[in-house]
């Protein structure tokens, strides 16, 4: 029998990140809150957070709802509001700018897929740094997706689906993003480790 993460404060966090997508996507929100590279030089600078949070169509968000959901189920045990709010907001603005800074032939992106490729390294990474040893297999799992994503580019069938390029250099994006949000796992790991070793 699984024993799933149940407690409102494992629940809630991802159950309200799919309310909002799914709000946002009822309401139409896309042309004030997608990354649109002109209008962003224009100043709408709360495009590079926003654009996380809507979807091309609803193809697209229900994927991205069961990217939720999976993470859940393998890392629900670390999803408290803070820290999940924390890593979500702070992968949002990283993804923002990432694709600003370093994809200048994306004009219109949105998708919360790229956050998602970072909260799960950071998921892999704290599961190494409490003694699971398939947080090794999942991070590399990941790499090995990202790595064949930038080898083959995106995936036309997807693409089809979601009628949008997937932005396979956004998922690049934020699982380095993950990486980085991880370094305070790591760095107490180690310092746990010589602190038990002596």
């Amino acid at each position: 029998m699984l024993n799933l993460p149940l407690q409102p404060r494992h629940v809630l966090p991802p159950l309200c990140l799919i309310v909002l997508t799914m709000l946002l996507a009822w309401l139409g929100m896309n042309n004030e809150l997608e990354f649109n590279r002109p209008l962003l030089e224009q100043g709408q600078l709360w495009r590079l957070f926003t654009s996380q949070f809507v979807h091309a169509n609803w193809a697209h968000l229900a994927l991205n709802c069961a990217g939720i959901g999976l993470i859940w189920l393998l890392h629900g045990e670390y999803t408290h509001p803070k820290q999940y709010s924390f890593n979500i907001s702070t992968l949002a603005l990283w993804c923002g700018l990432g694709v600003y800074w370093f994809c200048p032939t994306i004009t219109i992106y949105t998708g919360i897929s790229a956050v998602l490729h970072g909260v799960i390294v950071w998921g892999a990474i704290k599961d190494v740094t409490v003694g699971l040893k398939s947080g090794y297999v999942l991070f590399i799992g990941v790499w090995a997706k990202l790595i064949f994503e930038q080898v083959n580019g995106p995936s036309a069938a997807i693409g089809q689906l979601i009628q949008s390029t997937v932005a396979v250099d956004a998922h690049l994006i934020g699982a380095i993003g993950g990486v980085v949000l991880a370094v305070p796992l790591v760095v107490k790991h180690i310092k746990n480790t010589k602190k038990n070793a002596t």
